[in-house]
């Protein structure tokens, strides 16, 4: 499959966001400690979550997926071996350990897979749940965890977020207080503590650099829904702001997205937010970005770096961005470049002059972000625009074309 985008088409229109794929996988995972039915709303159909659905039917319990609505039911979840052909099929399937462990004091899973976008280390997520007290053995092929769970005071070495979110829901049935210092701040993050709490735990302060877990018996059902995706809304934004036109998004926080918000408007984007609807207007060329580096949240998003790159490849003047969290996250700089950009990286900085315009050309997704990259230069450029291996956008763009063909877009799946 590919997509085929004729560009040139202005972006405007109405879109109403759907649960976030970041805050849906962890809470999926999270349904392990749960031994009832477990409803979540507005759910994307994309690739992770579906692989991660299939991790929980691997083990024994029930997952379906209908039309945006998932119902798990864990109550007859058995913890064998989850085979390297589920994992490697998304990173978020390490989320799993923490609960299993938690729930059953085994664990045993096949190492996770993911995009390629540079090294992502789980020894954070081991070196927590040893400081819960589980014993680990790790093969060349699998990780084994063994232990009963007690709580514990962490610090992690950096605010990871896959780390946080596995120990927090490992320390939900442990024995005591957990205090998770330096915890990641992502909303997140927030949202799993709020879905944890709905299920009957004691979390508090997530949102915060310091997170403490009060470990329960256990947990009961409940319906939830997700908070909406701050990352698919900052590609539409970009994507209007790079194309031109004015977009509505529906059902969007400000806070998640202010760093964002910041450089559109350095940019030359007009943006304005009410009763969680936000507004993007963009006319004429924008303007370049002298410097942006990604970070932790609330700094910019490592997951819209490359969106932004495309903005800036057509932005007037030279902009400068500084990847900080993933060293190989650069990978569609090549593919825009073929299309007319004039890229080059240093490192980890990508420095960019801004070109008039961008040529159609047969491009390759290498990674999720850097396609939804790609895609957005496909709208913007001049003639036919081919984007292949499209496998990786689907993992996090619900039916990438028919959003963008809903709004103006001249895009289709063959």
């Amino acid at each position: 499959m590919e997509l085929v985008i004729n560009g040139g088409n202005k972006l405007s229109g109405e879109v109403k966001l759907h649960a976030a794929k970041n805050a849906v996988l962890p809470i999926i995972a999270c349904c392990v400690l749960v031994g009832e039915d477990v409803v979540i709303n507005n759910v994307p159909d994309l690739i992770d979550i579906h692989a991660m659905l299939d991790i929980i039917k691997s083990l024994g319990g029930s997952a379906e997926y209908d039309e945006g609505t998932v119902t798990v039911n864990c109550n007859s979840l058995v913890p064998t071996l989850i085979d390297r052909e589920l994992t490697k099929r998304a990173r978020s399937s390490i989320f799993i350990l923490g609960p299993i462990l938690s729930r059953f004091h085994e664990a045993k899973i096949s190492y996770p897979g993911g995009c390629e976008i540079g090294t992502r280390p789980i020894d954070l997520h081991l070196s927590g749940l040893k400081q819960l007290g589980a014993e680990i053995c790790e093969t060349e092929k699998a990780i084994e965890c063994k232990g009963n769970l007690n709580g514990s005071e962490i610090v992690l070495r950096l605010p990871s977020v896959g780390a946080t979110e596995n120990i927090m829901m490992a320390a939900v049935l442990a024995q005591g207080r957990t205090i998770i210092h330096n915890a990641a701040k992502e909303p997140e993050i927030a949202d799993l503590a709020a879905f944890i709490n709905a299920c009957g735990g004691k979390v508090y302060g997530a949102g915060s650099d310091i997170i403490i877990i009060e470990g329960v018996e256990k947990l009961h059902g409940t319906v939830y829904t997700p908070i909406s995706d701050r990352i698919v809304a900052g590609t539409y934004m970009i994507a209007t702001a790079v194309c031109g036109g004015k977009l509505v998004l529906r059902d969007i926080n400000l806070s998640y997205i202010s760093s964002l918000v910041n450089f559109l408007t350095v940019a030359g984007c007009r943006l304005s937010y009410r009763a969680n609807d936000m507004t993007v207007i963009s006319s004429g060329r924008l303007s370049g970005i002298p410097k942006l580096s990604t970070g932790y949240y609330p700094y910019y998003p490592t997951d819209l770096q490359a969106p932004m790159l495309t903005l800036m490849s057509v932005a007037k003047g030279r902009s400068e961005l500084k990847e900080n969290l993933f060293e190989s996250r650069f990978k569609h700089a090549v593919w825009l470049n073929e299309m007319g950009a004039d890229i080059t990286i240093d490192g980890t900085t990508a420095i960019v002059n801004g070109v008039k315009k961008l040529k159609g050309k047969e491009v390759f997704a290498e990674d999720l972000r850097g396609g939804a990259a790609l895609v957005i230069a496909g709208l913007k450029a001049e003639g036919q625009t081919i984007v292949k291996n499209i496998c990786h956008i689907d993992r996090g763009y619900e039916k990438i074309e028919c959003l963008f063909s809903a709004i103006g877009g001249d895009i289709y799946r063959r």
